[in-house]
């Protein structure tokens, strides 16, 4: 890129500013080209957003982005890491990227009940494959005129009502059993959704989320080792780290001091005083970031449409709670380990107390492998506002109670309590405020557009592309994803790149 700063193109002596490093701020700064200067405006003091690797226990763990979904040919994370040499040679495999398991995992190892004991593998496979039946029949409304219910929760749950007299044979027990183990997947899949209910996720357009084909992987050396690389490939100087930005004044007309003839449309305020001048500003920000800061971020504010998409569009909470252990009490092959509140029914309000049971919205532990190469590490998934109320307690209380929870789940009240916790607290994040987006009741996939439309709305307006917007929260099949990130930055440096008309070198993906 280096050698095509003030290049030739339309674009000549433009400026570009971009807002928020993390992979769609990156991936746009990678695909510009044929403009004048360009400046990457991150609040934090690390790129990256929402991928964010740490050290814990004897290895790295991910804070963010854990898996690159469906790594396969199809998606560019995947290939840009490939690229990269950042995957491990099974990611490699061609038969690998051929897996399609419609972006759930497969079967847990094992599962324990409230009772404290394994669950028979018996009741869990059939739940199992009643709950994914049900969500695959919940993706085919897509396009319909006419939805039987608003939201993906009411739907599961009227299915799953009309069966309950043949659940488990129709034997009491069994039956109870299987709803308990029914209302753990819910919580499951509200941490896919990134929601604190599927109540609160629309049933018309949830068909709409494309997954890839592939085995998920991981990466080798951490998720922030692809941000990390595409940062060390932009020129010295692009990025601008612990810069928050203020206000985004647009549709003005600024000047640099001493320059009488240039002027600007965008001028970029940042909290420490220092301004930006633009002619195009590309804004990247999560759309938690969003729904609390627009009205004040952009000046004049957003048109009323906009405002609009990004007050339904949906953003919520997933957050992971790791936990290092002396030695497992789990057997080397299991990789998951479900959590089942016995007395639990997916057809029964859960307790609002968050205080007395925000722990049970937890489906359950990953177990992170190899334990060569993480320790003895277990990974909790949470969602919602229960996962919200986590944030506010302290390491102690966490691990206090996940090591009740354990004991209670395994039924040995001698289990050793965790070494360490490390937590995420997306919820917490100032420039975050949640974990990904996704279409709530009363949106559609129209909003995820509207969200991604360029500022000004006039196509014949003179200073145009003011302002682009980029992000998972604006890619209307890959929302909630980093690759959806990644390809809505490079869509909106390609908008640029046309209106520059900088034919520039093929990009190499």
């Amino acid at each position: 890129m280096e050698e095509e700063e003030g290049g030739g193109g339309g674009g000549s002596g433009r400026r570009v500013v971009a807002v928020g490093a993390g992979l769609a701020g990156l991936g746009a700064a990678q695909r510009l080209r044929g403009h004048g200067s360009f400046r990457l405006l991150e609040a934090t003091a690390r790129a990256g957003g929402r991928v964010r690797t740490r050290s814990f226990a004897s290895g790295l763990v991910e804070m963010g982005a854990h898996w690159i979904h469906g790594p396969s040919p199809g998606n560019p994370v995947f290939r840009l890491a490939t690229r990269y040499g950042l995957l491990g040679p099974e990611a490699a495999q061609e038969e690998n990227q051929e897996v399609d398991l419609g972006g759930h995992p497969p079967l847990p190892s094992l599962t324990y009940g409230s009772s404290g004991k394994a669950l028979s593998p018996e009741a869990v496979s059939e739940a199992h494959d009643l709950f994914h039946a049900l969500l695959a029949s919940a993706r085919a409304f897509q396009g319909a005129k006419e939805v039987p219910v608003p939201s993906v929760g009411q739907y599961l749950r009227a299915e799953i009502a009309r069966r309950v007299p043949t659940l488990g044979g129709g034997e009491e027990d069994a039956r109870r059993l299987r709803l308990a183990i029914l209302a753990t997947y819910l919580k499951l899949e509200c941490c896919v959704s990134g929601t604190h209910s599927m109540d609160l996720v629309a049933l018309e357009p949830f068909g709409e989320y494309v997954t890839l084909p592939g085995l998920d992987c991981t990466f080798p050396g951490g998720y922030s080792s692809l941000p990390d690389r595409m940062l060390s490939a932009l020129p010295e100087g692009t990025v601008l780290l612990n810069k928050a930005v203020r206000t985004i004044r647009w549709r003005g007309s600024f000047r640099e001091e001493g320059d009488e003839v240039r002027d600007f449309p965008v001028r970029v305020e940042c909290e420490d005083g220092d301004a930006f001048l633009a002619d195009h500003v590309i804004v990247t920000v999560p759309l938690g970031f969003l729904k609390e800061r627009h009205q004040d971020f952009f000046q004049p504010p957003l048109p009323e449409r906009k405002a609009e998409a990004i007050r339904r569009l949906g953003f919520g909470t997933n957050n992971k709670i790791f936990l290092e252990f002396e030695r497992p009490f789990w057997e080397p092959e299991q990789w998951l380990l479900q959590a089942v509140w016995e007395d639990e029914s997916p057809l029964e309000e859960p307790s609002a107390d968050l205080e007395a049971n925000w722990f049970k919205k937890l489906m359950g532990f990953v177990v992170l492998q190899p334990p060569e190469q993480h320790g003895h590490v277990l990974c909790g998934f949470i969602a919602g506002k229960e996962s919200e109320y986590m944030e506010t307690l302290s390491d102690a209380e966490v691990l206090g109670t996940m090591t009740r929870v354990l004991r209670t789940l395994t039924g040995n009240p001698q289990l050793p309590a965790p070494r360490s916790v490390l937590r995420s607290r997306w919820h917490s994040a100032p420039y975050t405020r949640g974990s990904y987006s996704y279409v709530a009741v009363g949106s559609s996939g129209d909003d995820i557009d509207v969200l991604a439309q360029p500022l000004p709305e006039d196509p014949e307006d003179p200073r145009p592309l003011q302002l682009l917007f980029a992000g998972e929260a604006t890619h209307r099949t890959f929302y909630s994803t980093a690759h959806g990130a990644l390809l809505s930055g490079w869509r909106e440096a390609e908008r640029l790149n046309q209106l520059f008309d900088a034919p520039g070198p093929a990009p190499r993906l």
